[in-house]
């Protein structure tokens, strides 16, 4: 029979309305702990997809970075190798030597000591020497005997006897054909403009053919930096020094083999071993099984005795030994002047390189901010020896799977049914059953994953503690997260407003970029120590950074002492060229404030150039699958930093380009020249910025304006004229860079009058 039913929610019953019976129903709810199993799985699944890279979470993977830093630093061996000595271009070599780099006789000698004296048994050079050495002055020489001085009896004969002594390069050369010598070759992923590679290639590791039809993934260089032909000639081997970071900019891994046309070039630390075992072949170890997917990892590599297993990329984990150090180091001017016991380096592995900050290879590792790039090839040839290379198993992918289903699978059913005093005591055992397997299977040179299956059991039970608890990620802080870097939190402030408004995809805009560079950066850093240096730069780049975030601007990066910064992105700005020069002015204003500071200090003062330009530039999140930046490209990016390195041949303190002047409101300016920079055909007018029309003097204007007066009549080619004016300016502001430079241009266009053709523009052929 159908009837009807009439519910009655709080007790879940059912009235019969055609017999009037009441029915008692079962109650429908969700089992108790259901919203906590739920989210627990879901988390389980989030991790597990993120595994096989259904999806990427960059969290997991920089706390996997960590994680492995960690199991580095705390399963380090220690000590010290005595096997490998670093001779070391320090600090006190650049003292007693000279300025970097030396004279090819001075690195013969350094061989010849090393070999002779010493007896060592290999060494490697982590340094290039890609460009001819002129320092003995034979080229100046020779063009003498071919120009002045060719009728001069004996010059000739005299100069013909000198020339083995004076040609540095042939020394060199002769000294490392006698002995088992490595030299460096350095690849780059992307071309730098229009260079072009230098120097010679070492002979190939691997001929293409010995991996032609297998998709190997292996890193490609593009272009390369190498040694002189006559070096590379002589040497017994050669191997790459080009080095591969992670997300985070920190140094865990080295390619083994690098891709160059068709042909493999093995690393320097690989060509070393290589060389000590007698050059056998160098064999890669495909997999048995081809892979589903077409691609064939190279699972190790062998080199004679030695089997080195490889991951991603064809790179090996670097074993770290320990800290900074763990291998000997020695002065390279104590070698070159005898000071060392001459059996304290026999039969040793010697590598040369840097620790000297002014020549730039030290790196972020994971057991050092800060440290030499020629350790790490000490660390790679003294794991090689040893077989203590750790390493990804293929399979580490389904291992991390089957530890998070059974960690989600059982916290995600157990942890909601206890209370939470019990839940902790199995979340605290479950972690320490996960981290003690774990650096079990580390001590067996094999590495898996930590940091999902411990970010599970975390969040887990944090799910549980707090449940009933969420947190909504506001759009401030998703923007933030992308743009906090770059720019001031009163433009994220903006930028949460709209948040639809702001992307970090890439597009063309008009913007304004600076840049921004210390001069004598070089002599400043050689005359100060690392920590001292360090202190002058985070005093100098803090009130430079707060001059551009004040005025809106956004950071692009730091280059060293350099600045870049750009306005107009991520947030549109009509204001961007004022706003820009107001940051650039103030600048120089804070850098004058800074000088008393310093001199206090015993530090030299600073002295910058500014450059700005104006125009059309591409900005975006750019970079590759390793790193990307929110940064700008293009033509006008490139005058903004030829301006900037222009700044010092003028005397000024900022240069703009002619679109930053046409569009700056209330500002006076100073035309500087007219010139055509490196990479750019058409002229391009530069100008100085005087300062804000409403606060500049009358005196101030009439300066500009006779100095344009000089410049008309430079064009109009009234010498006499130009000269006048000039002198006229000196009397007001003598020993002016700016005023000297015309004045000389002026005296020399009247000894040797320009072609009729002549616009005035000035070519500079550097950048």
């Amino acid at each position: 029979m159908h009837y009807g039913r009439l519910w009655c929610n709080e007790h879940q019953t059912a009235i019969n309305l055609t017999n009037k019976q009441i029915v008692t129903l079962p109650k429908l709810k969700l089992p108790k702990f259901a919203l906590r199993i739920l989210l627990g799985l879901a988390a389980t699944a989030l991790l597990m997809a993120n595994a096989v890279h259904i999806v990427d979470i960059g969290l997991i993977e920089r706390l996997e970075l960590i994680s492995y830093d960690s199991r580095v630093k705390l399963t380090m061996p220690g000590g010290q190798d005595p096997r490998i000595v670093i001779v070391d271009l320090d600090e006190k070599s650049l003292a007693e030597v000279g300025r970097w780099p030396w004279g090819r006789d001075q690195m013969a000698r350094l061989t010849n000591v090393l070999f002779e004296r010493h007896q060592i048994a290999v060494l490697g050079f982590d340094v290039l020497f890609a460009e001819p050495d002129v320092s003995s002055g034979l080229d100046k020489l020779r063009a003498l005997e071919r120009g002045k001085l060719r009728d001069v009896p004996g010059f000739k004969a005299e100069l013909d006897k000198m020339a083995p002594s004076l040609d540095h390069d042939a020394l060199f050369a002769a000294a490392i054909a006698k002995y088992p010598v490595v030299l460096s070759v350095n690849f780059s992923q992307s071309k730098q403009g229009e260079e072009k590679s230098v120097g010679a290639l070492p002979p190939a590791a691997l001929p293409g053919l010995a991996l032609v039809g297998r998709n190997i993934g292996i890193l490609k260089g593009l272009e390369y930096t190498a040694n002189l032909p006559q070096l590379q000639a002589n040497a017994a081997s050669g191997g790459h020094i080009s080095s591969i970071s992670d997300i985070d900019g920190v140094y865990r891994r080295t390619p083994m083999l690098y891709k160059y046309g068709e042909d493999y070039y093995e690393s320097l630390s690989l060509a070393i071993v290589r060389l000590l075992q007698g050059s056998p072949p160098l064999i890669p170890i495909l997999p048995t099984e081809p892979d589903p997917a077409g691609y064939d990892a190279i699972e190790s590599l062998r080199v004679g005795a030695v089997k080195l297993p490889v991951g991603e990329n064809v790179s090996a984990m670097i074993p770290f030994r320990g800290p900074q150090r763990s291998f000997r180091y020695v002065s390279a001017t104590d070698v070159m002047h005898e000071r060392l016991d001459p059996e304290s380096l026999k039969g040793a592995i010697v590598l040369v390189g840097t620790t000297a900050v002014g020549l730039f290879d030290l790196r972020a590792t994971p057991v050092g901010t800060v440290y030499p790039g020629v350790e790490v090839h000490a660390n790679m040839i003294a794991g090689m020896l040893d077989g203590t290379f750790k390493q990804a198993p293929p399979y580490a992918v389904a291992i991390e799977i089957m530890m998070l289903f059974l960690l989600g699978l059982i916290l995600s059913f157990v942890l909601p049914r206890l209370s939470p005093f019990y839940g902790s005591i199995l979340v605290l055992v479950t972690l320490a059953a996960v981290i003690s397997l774990n650096l079990y299977v580390w001590t067996q040179n094999m590495v898996w994953p930590m940091a999902s299956p411990v970010l599970l059991v975390v969040f887990v039970f944090g799910i549980n503690m707090t449940y009933g608890f969420f947190v909504e990620r506001r759009a401030k802080k998703q923007i933030t997260g992308l743009f906090g870097q770059y720019i001031p939190p009163e433009l994220v402030d903006e930028m949460t407003e709209d948040p639809t408004s702001v992307s970090m995809e890439g597009e063309s805009r008009e913007l304004t970029v600076l840049f921004s560079d210390v001069r004598g950066f070089t002599t400043i850093s050689e005359g100060l120590d690392p920590k001292a240096l360090s202190q002058l730069m985070n005093e100098y780049l803090t009130p430079m950074t707060r001059a551009i975030h004040k005025h809106r601007g956004t950071i692009d990066k730091y280059m060293g002492d350099a600045i870049m910064a750009f306005w107009g992105a991520p947030l549109h700005d009509k204001n961007h060229i004022d706003n820009a020069l107001a940051a650039a002015m103030e600048m120089i204003y804070l850098l004058n404030k800074l000088g008393p500071e310093f001199r206090a200090k015993g530090w030299p003062e600073l002295k910058i150039g500014v450059g700005l330009n104006t125009g059309p530039m591409n900005v975006g999140n750019m970079g590759s699958e390793f790193r990307r930046a929110y940064t700008v490209m293009g033509d006008a990016v490139n005058l903004g930093s030829r301006l900037e390195s222009l700044t010092k041949n003028y005397g000024v303190d900022i240069l703009v380009g002619e679109a930053t002047m046409q569009g700056a409101s209330n500002m006076l300016f100073r035309q500087i020249d007219r010139v055509r920079v490196k990479g750019k055909d058409e002229p391009v007018r530069t100008y100085e910025p005087i300062g804000r029309l409403n606060r500049v003097s009358q005196e101030q204007k009439d300066d500009v304006e006779k100095f344009h007066t000089v410049l008309d009549l430079y064009i109009a080619r009234e010498w006499e004229k130009a000269l006048t004016v000039l002198a006229e300016l000196d009397a007001k502001q003598p020993g002016a860079k700016l005023y000297e430079l015309y004045r000389k241009r002026v005296e020399y266009f009247m000894a040797n009058p320009p072609e009729p053709a002549w616009d005035g523009v000035f070519t500079y052929e550097t950048k």
